[in-house]
């Protein structure tokens, strides 16, 4: 069962929906044949995760939304601001920015009780995401700069682990912001050494989306 989960949350860190949906149904269906409540719930998290990105979003948050309840009841909130951040980002595929945000914040709040940093700098990027979508309902002056302090605190954070995915996930959000700003030069700078630093995995969607905005700038 945890090999199954490492191998789901791997491949949902890399956004590959369907290797994910594998692999968290293998999971929880050895949980359901030897009854462990807490890794089908974690199974449900996943899951939804996957169908949420693959366009089925109410139905993808739902399964997210079962599997955090069932474990916060079991007190085992490991991955708990992980989690919550996968929900905010679903919610904010349908639309609803202002209740993703409210989800960020309770994976921000999580993440300072636990101390469990990991995805912490996908939790500052998602926020700064749903802070510009946001935008449309709320067409505040400083929307921007709110978003832009998310996406530097993000590439802060995987700067500082070491987490080159996370770092060229952040600095792509930051380089699409300030390419709407007319600051293109600053987003080819900031992109081109993080994206040259990788030497494999250039079929994934985080290497291929990089290239493309970089024919862009």
């Amino acid at each position: 069962m945890f090999a199954h989960f490492v191998a789901a949350v791997g491949y949902q860190c890399l956004r590959d929906e369907q290797a994910v949906a594998t692999q968290a149904e293998a999971s929880s269906t050895l949980a359901t044949q030897y009854g462990f409540p807490y890794w089908i719930a974690i199974g449900s998290i996943l899951r939804g995760w996957s169908q949420g990105s693959q366009g089925d979003g109410l139905a993808g948050i739902a399964e997210i939304r079962k599997g955090l309840v069932a474990t916060q009841e079991l007190g085992l909130l490991v991955h708990r601001a992980h989690f919550l951040t996968l929900l905010a980002e679903a919610v904010g595929r349908t639309g609803d920015s202002a209740q993703a945000l409210e989800v960020i914040k309770e994976a921000e709040a999580q993440t300072e009780r636990s101390g469990e940093r990991f995805y912490e700098a996908e939790t500052w990027r998602v926020k700064g995401e749903l802070t510009l979508q946001s935008k449309v309902k709320s067409p505040r002056s400083k929307v921007g700069d709110e978003a832009e302090e998310c996406f530097q605190k993000a590439l802060a954070v995987a700067r500082q682990q070491d987490a080159k995915s996370l770092e060229l996930r952040a600095a792509m959000s930051l380089s699409r912001l300030w390419q709407q700003q007319g600051k293109t030069a600053e987003a080819w700078e900031l992109l081109v050494p993080i994206y040259e630093w990788f030497t494999e995995g250039f079929e994934t969607p985080d290497l291929l989306e990089a290239k493309a905005l970089l024919e862009t700038l």
